[in-house]
């Protein structure tokens, strides 16, 4: 679903890009070892939960975290709007600590999985607040 929506067309290659921005292959490399890695660690915390409504946290956090990561891509790269992206990758940031946070002491193994998509996360906060820097104002 997420390379679905992701299309890096005329406009976004029209954007100017931080010097250090990665080339567009590195995404797709990226993004596909981090959603198997969410998915692995959403497995491996739910099986460690106690009981069934923690289970249900860690079954909640993962959808939330994937309604929030397309919804950034959405707005990004289909509404054009980078600065609204900008905004609401910070509850999706959240949403990752809160998971790890939850699922850390019933499984280590599943909270160091989560790391490479809460740094992930990260930098593209960052270099979508660059790129709102570099390129502002929109809409």
């Amino acid at each position: 679903m997420g390379t679905t929506i992701t299309e890096m067309g005329p406009w976004y290659h029209s954007l100017v890009q931080p010097r250090w921005a990665p080339p567009e292959t590195a995404y797709s490399i990226a993004w596909t070892l981090i959603y198997l890695f969410t998915g692995l660690a959403a497995i491996t915390g739910w099986r460690a939960m106690p009981d069934r409504q923690s289970a249900d946290w860690i079954v909640g956090l993962f959808a939330l975290t994937g309604f929030l990561n397309i919804v950034w891509s959405l707005l990004l790269f289909h509404a054009h709007r980078p600065d609204w992206a900008m905004v609401e990758i910070v509850p999706l940031w959240v949403a990752i600590v809160v998971w790890i946070y939850i699922v850390w002491p019933r499984s280590t193994a599943a909270g160091l999985m989560l790391l490479p998509y809460l740094a992930c996360v990260t930098f593209a906060g960052y270099h979508t607040m660059t790129i709102v820097k570099l390129n502002g104002p929109f809409g």
